[in-house]
């Protein structure tokens, strides 16, 4: 099976916009994936592992992608939200991409679980494609249009804050400076 080569060395919760922007990193090579279980499902690639792959998948877009998306929305926007009307409209699109993806994902979890076969192949690979097209939108927004307006406008404290709040979730500890 390939995969995407995953790093595992990320920022750490002290540098929480830079964690924010490799985690983007981790969802675009978790769509690639989802795109060779697709691809392994038209007949593209037989020897590909789906149900390894769907697992993986799974896992990240469980839990990784959901806490992330969390981070975003609740230490991570309202500290912005009210900075101006341009900023507060990004930030609401980009809350509604996050529904969107949730249902997309709603839609394509099922089927990840019964790789190699699912019941309906043609609705997991419509859904699949806008799932991953969708991400890939939002990262480059996220990365090109708000984690810049994010690094200049929060303050040092604000960032430590988002940070411990980020480790919080996870149940990591907070580095000690």
């Amino acid at each position: 099976m390939t995969n995407p080569v995953l790093s595992e060395e990320l920022p750490g919760f002290d540098e929480p916009l830079a964690l924010l922007r490799a985690c983007h990193d981790k969802i675009i090579a978790h769509c690639e994936m989802i795109e060779q279980i697709v691809g392994a499902l038209q007949g593209e690639d037989e020897d590909f592992d789906t149900r390894a792959a769907a697992r993986q998948v799974m896992n990240y877009f469980s839990r990784s992608a959901r806490q992330h998306h969390q981070d975003e929305e609740q230490d991570l926007f309202p500290l912005l939200i009210r900075q101006s009307l341009k900023l507060a409209d990004l930030i609401n699109s980009l809350k509604q991409e996050h529904r969107t993806l949730d249902e997309l994902w709603q839609t394509m979890e099922p089927e990840l679980r019964r790789m190699p076969e699912p019941s309906d192949p043609d609705a997991f690979i419509a859904a699949a494609s806008a799932f991953c097209s969708l991400n890939r939108e939002h990262v480059v927004r996220e990365n090109s249009d708000f984690l810049p307006v994010a690094r200049s406008s929060l303050s040092s404290q604000q960032i430590r804050d988002i940070g411990r709040a980020m480790a919080q979730r996870r149940g990591a500890p907070y580095p000690v400076s």
